[in-house]
């Protein structure tokens, strides 16, 4: 099997990380790992569309709890009504300590499944579901959300389209669903499809035979038709979900509530890797601190650099020793990118979004008349799935690009000799940088933030940063609006950012963030340093 390095179409940023170490890297692979699907009732998550709902079938709160429990068996009995026909085991889990994945992939192994309904688990969680509240002021029933536990129903099979994979539904109203998959399982049915040759160990791939055809599978997973495959899965689990709600059409609303996007570099061999690896998680522990990871992961700081006070969250920086080597990870509540080694030989870069809020996609508002669009906060839905995944693969990029500068073979003055003399745009005159004065370093520190990285940085961003002040009149903002535009006209003649099409947003280029990242450690490089490099 011949594997050769091919970068895809994953930007500019991991390329220029795989052109550097090219001697020892085979291949890479991006795309989605872990996705963690629910399914809502959203008809039923809230206490008037579920008064409608019974009204509609004529229930009376009275009789509520009776016809909960009814509801409850119907579904419990068709669920588990595969299982026993198959004559699969269906298995009552006391604690939940017990791994459910790893209960399910040993049953398979043991019984030899390669396809179809491997087991059913049953387990008592918690959940969020109804009651009924007797208001002794007013005299009267009420029905009220509450958090309760219940029976879950866990199936797991082997899917043809998406291979090794799990769902749960909850058995007491509003029967929630979480459905979780793996873009590495669902890839290796696609190659096998495909014919494509491949070595896999757990849910990676040291070597592939034919790289730009196994990212090109990864791709189309972004374009399929989710709400129908899932839909799917639901009937699958619920097969009396028709018969339970009759008439009242109640489908199911499909959100993205966790996904993983890993960026696979493949090295040739364990030790290519192990040469480059410690010196990636140093440059990570001692560059990105809680103030970075902010930025990084598109949260804002004030004009001092500092964390506001009143930020009450939780971020985090850390290593921690796995069985396989040594993981880096930096979170902030939901959200995080790690970077860790694989199976020995493979560079892992991974970004987790639990909160897609705090990203932006450019839509029309949910209403409108969809002509025009606008930078909206990214909604957890499927439909903002592929945004979701250029953000992530963004993310990815920039880590890559952001340890990529570790070691960087290529002498300061070959990187930045350019822009230290004059150029032109649009046959316009602009003059040099010179890196070493107050101003033009602090545009440059202000340009690299980490939050612009996402979703870039407009006029109005870097004035408050390059001028912040409590209150100015209308004649100074616009003095430095002006004084702003200048600015970034010199850095785009200079080809160290660039405009993002139909916006007036700006990102920095692949070359800008290697030659202002270079220029930025030798000014805050001290003597000592410069001592110890120059030895």
């Amino acid at each position: 099997m011949r594997c050769s390095v091919d970068t895809g179409n994953t930007g500019g940023a991991l390329k220029a990380f795989v052109q550097k170490h090219s001697k020892v890297i085979t291949g890479i692979l991006s795309g989605f790992d872990r996705l963690v699907f629910r399914g809502t009732l959203r008809q039923l998550c809230y206490v008037d569309g579920m008064m409608g709902y019974l009204w509609h079938r004529k229930i009376l709160l009275k009789n509520f709890t009776q016809y909960a429990k009814e509801t409850t068996a119907k579904l419990r009995e068709a669920s588990t009504r595969l299982a026993e026909k198959e004559n699969r085991p269906v298995l009552y889990l006391e604690s939940g300590r017990i791994s459910k994945e790893d209960k399910a992939k040993e049953i398979m192994r043991k019984d030899g499944i390669k396809e179809g309904l491997i087991c059913v688990f049953t387990a008592l969680e918690p959940c969020q579901s109804y009651d009924i509240f007797r208001n002794r002021e007013q005299k009267k029933l009420e029905l009220v959300v509450r958090r309760r536990k219940c029976l879950h129903i866990y199936h797991y099979w082997i899917n043809p389209v998406f291979g090794f994979m799990n769902a749960r539904i909850q058995t007491w109203f509003p029967f929630n669903i979480q459905i979780c998959i793996n873009g590495r399982e669902w890839l290796s049915r696609q190659m096998d499809k495909k014919g494509v040759l491949y070595v896999r160990k757990d849910n990676c791939f040291p070597r592939l035979a034919n790289a730009t055809l196994a990212q090109k599978l990864m791709d189309g997973q972004c374009d399929i038709n989710w709400p129908e495959l899932l839909s799917k899965v639901s009937r699958r689990l619920n097969p009396a979900h028709e018969k339970i709600f009759g008439y009242f059409e109640v489908p199911y609303y499909w959100s993205a509530f966790q996904s993983e996007w890993a960026t696979d570099v493949m090295f040739k061999d364990r030790a290519s890797l192990d040469a480059l690896y410690s010196s990636l998680i140093h440059h990570g522990m001692t560059t990105f601190q809680s103030p970075d990871v902010m930025r990084f992961l598109g949260y804002k700081l004030g004009s001092t650099g500092k964390i506001d006070g009143r930020f009450s969250g939780e971020i985090v920086s850390d290593i921690k020793n796995r069985h396989e080597g040594v993981r880096i990870k930096h979170r902030i509540n939901g959200n995080s990118i790690k970077a860790y080694n694989k199976q020995g030989s493979i560079l892992r870069i991974e970004t987790t979004i639990n909160e897609a809020n705090g990203f932006k996609v450019y839509r029309s508002k949910q209403g409108g008349d969809g002509r025009e669009r606008h930078w909206l906060p990214m909604r957890k839905g499927i439909a903002d799935l592929k945004r979701r995944a250029d953000v992530s693969q963004n993310a990815n990029n920039r880590y890559l690009d952001a340890i990529a500068v570790v070691d960087v073979p290529i002498p300061v003055k070959n990187l930045v000799q350019e822009i230290l003399k004059p150029t032109t745009l649009n046959e316009r005159r602009v003059r040099a940088i010179n890196p070493w004065s107050d101003e033009d370093a602090s545009l440059l520190e202000s340009v690299m933030r980490g939050e612009f990285t996402i979703n870039g940085f407009q006029n109005r961003d870097l004035r408050s940063v390059l001028f912040p002040a409590a209150e100015k009149s209308q004649d100074e903002q616009r003095r430095d609006s002006a004084r702003v535009s200048r600015k970034l006209r010199i850095l785009r003649a200079h080809g160290l950012i660039k405009k993002v099409p139909h916006t007036h947003r700006y990102h920095v280029t692949q070359r800008g963030r290697s030659i202002i990242s270079a220029l930025l450690a030798a000014r805050n490089a001290n003597a000592n340093q410069l001592a110890k490099i120059a030895a």
